[in-house]
């Protein structure tokens, strides 16, 4: 009994740990193969000795958010669904009833409320009882209707998600969504929690219904396929579903098999539920499950193979990332023969080594992915060279996991993200330069250091027999360019990808020392510590690259390109907000953003900080109200809370 409970802990542990991290949407820790086993473990245990953990995931609806979004009480709970991975459990489930079959989506559930026919309101599931306020992000979502006919109340339950074929093309943009965001559902749900809704616009968020929550239509619907062809008539998109009996079902779910292998549209399972509207509201709900509903899981299918090398495959970002290469196998109906490692961690917990019999999988059926290695060789070496550029490699801790880096700065790896950063809205905003078209121009030789990109002109006749980049495209990004000429300098300096410098500190460089930017180099560490939020391994890493020859020699070509705007001196006391330290928190109105806030704070001598201390004048949420962990420590501390109201009386504008 002992040694059960001892391990019942481990698994609540593990297991809480495992969903905090995918409910937050960082890279999970597990797969949902491996969660689902320890998870039927921990059932298992619960059933034999009768005792259950306070904290285990089999009493718990969800976890509270890390966001600063604000947060509401949903008005009913949203309850998670009880699930199975047994077709002949469906089908005793269903009995004599009519049901519908659908795809349990993996996104992010959201619940949207309209009125008179508007959207006015969106929230994340959170823990079941509190969800995330994201009305405007999900005005952004692809395929939601801003508007319908229906002027009563109407509240709606399904999932936000990002397809497969959106994911990949993401993918192919930003080295920022390749490096973190592992699958759709991690990307979705950074995305949908953003407070910044430009950016969950980029993302491609689509949204489908999987129910009505409440509303006050006066007929009724007596079926529940009624009710999800009502809501595809307001313009909604539904979940795909099938109506079944014990006699179909067996054959839908084979249906949906086969169907998810090509669909693009991210699932880990199916959902069942009664067709019957009264019945299903007549069963009630347990603590945790409703009991019209139940969610089955899809088989993983595993197959043994042998491992015949570790790929070293170098980023973007400068990480060497670990990919096995086995000997081919099928799985869910493809042939299979090599998938990633994500890490160096990874790699030593599998023990992995060449001639190792490895069992593989794809996680919800399309990503390959190692199950458990079978033989633990353990002999696979860690390159000391990376495979890019030939320079040494580095192991560095990163996330509380082992990476292999390149620390080469010249890497062609590292030379594509300097582009990226270089080009971004932030740095010198010339649009139309993704990094799949900077690798491309890289690759013709026509980019060495950012300075070429501002004689690309020169290249016309090749540029335009790029494929797909022709003379429209050729004329926007000469335009986009020579707007990109004229800049401010902080932005310039930002671009420069000073390590530690970004835009917010390159401000209060310029604020103090509004100086040509070749004038820069003769800058010493003593006089940035001197700026006030400027500390001494900032100030070494300006000074050192203003040190390299190299660097100095590009500051001195780029100037001659741009029409730099520079700051006036000001005399500190006709800066309002001199000495003032705010927080910015909660969604904005009178801002595009919060950077576009920030700015305007760092004009009149403000300075802003992420979080809330002794040391901080002004915490900015227009929520006053609210019971964010900001506010709390605001109040606690005597600081005032404003509104934007007040903080534009503040910066007179």
């Amino acid at each position: 009994m002992e040694e059960k409970i001892a391990r019942m802990k481990e698994l609540v542990t593990i297991l809480n740990q495992a969903a905090r991290v995918y409910y937050q949407g960082q890279d999970e820790i597990m797969s949902n193969y491996e969660y689902d086993k320890l998870y039927d473990e921990l059932t298992e245990l619960e059933r034999d000795t009768g005792i259950t953990m306070s904290a285990s995931p089999t009493q718990n609806v969800g976890y509270e958010t890390i966001s600063e979004l604000p947060k509401e009480a949903h008005i009913a709970p949203m309850l998670s669904l009880d699930k199975t991975k047994e077709v002949e459990e469906l089908s005793a489930w269903i009995g004599e009833r009519e049901g519908l079959l659908s795809y349990k989506l993996d996104g992010l559930s959201v619940i949207l409320t309209y009125e008179s026919g508007v959207l006015v309101k969106a929230l994340t599931r959170g823990n079941g009882e509190i969800g995330e306020v994201i009305t405007n992000n999900a005005k952004t979502f692809v395929n939601i209707p801003g508007r319908i006919r229906f002027e009563g109340s109407l509240v709606i339950r399904g999932e936000a998600l990002i397809r497969y074929s959106d994911f990949e093309w993401l993918n192919g943009q930003t080295a920022e969504i390749q490096e973190k965001y592992k699958n759709p559902r991690n990307l979705c749900s950074g995305s949908v929690r953003q407070l910044n809704n430009e950016i969950t616009a980029r993302r491609r968020v689509h949204f489908y219904v999987y129910n009505v929550v409440q509303t006050d239509r006066p007929e009724s619907f007596d079926k529940k396929e009624k009710e999800l062809n009502w809501l595809s008539s307001l313009g909604f998109d539904v979940v795909p579903f099938k109506k079944v009996t014990r006699e179909t079902l067996a054959g839908a779910v084979e249906d949906f098999s086969r169907e998810t292998a090509e669909s693009d549209l991210p699932s880990d399972g199916l959902v069942l539920t009664f067709d019957d509207v009264a019945y299903s509201a007549g069963l009630g709900r347990t603590a945790k499950f409703p009991r019209d509903s139940i969610a089955f899981k899809w088989q993983d299918e595993l197959a043994d193979t042998t491992l015949r090398e570790i790929e070293w495959s170098a980023s973007r970002t400068g990480l060497i990332n670990p990919v096995a290469i086995f000997d081919p196998v099928e799985l869910e109906g493809t042939t299979v023969s090599r998938a990633s490692v994500h890490n160096v961690s990874i790699l030593r917990e599998l023990k992995l080594g060449i001639g190792d019999t490895i069992s593989v999988y794809k996680a919800n059926m399309i990503i390959p992915q190692i199950y458990e290695n079978k033989t633990e060789k353990n002999n696979c070496a860690i390159p000391e060279k990376c495979p890019v550029c030939g320079g040494g490699t580095a192991l560095v801790q990163e996330n509380g996991s082992v990476v292999l880096t390149c620390p080469n700065p010249d890497c062609y790896a590292k030379k594509i993200k300097n582009f990226s950063h270089f080009v971004s809205r932030d740095a010198m905003n010339i649009d139309g330069l993704s990094e799949a078209t900077l690798e491309k121009f890289v690759n013709l030789n026509l980019l060495h250091d950012v300075t070429d990109l501002y004689r690309l002109s020169e290249h016309r006749d090749e540029l335009i027999g790029l494929e797909g980049f022709g003379e429209k495209s050729y004329e926007n990004l000469m335009n986009a360019i020579e707007t990109s000429k004229k800049v401010p300098l902080a932005n310039v300096l930002y671009s420069l990808g000073i390590k530690g410098i970004g835009l917010s500190t390159a401000r209060l460089i310029v604020r103090e020392y509004p100086w040509r930017l070749t004038d820069f180099q003769d800058l010493t560490a003593e006089q940035l510590v001197a700026v006030d939020g400027i500390g001494q391994v900032l100030a070494d890493s300006f000074v050192d690259f203003f040190a390299r020859e190299k660097n100095r020699e590009m500051v001195r070509e780029l100037s001659g390109f741009l029409d730099i705007q520079y700051p006036e001196r000001r005399d500190p006391d006709e800066e309002p907000l001199a000495g003032k330290t705010f927080v910015i928190t909660g969604s904005l109105t009178q801002f595009a953003n919060r950077n576009e806030c920030k700015a305007k704070i760092e004009e009149q001598g403000g300075k802003v900080a992420g979080s809330v201390s002794s040391r901080t004048d002004y915490l900015v949420n227009n929520n006053i109200a609210s019971a964010s962990s900001k506010n709390k420590k605001a109040k606690e501390l005597g600081i005032p809370i404003i509104t934007e109201e007040q903080l534009l009386q503040m910066l007179s504008l």
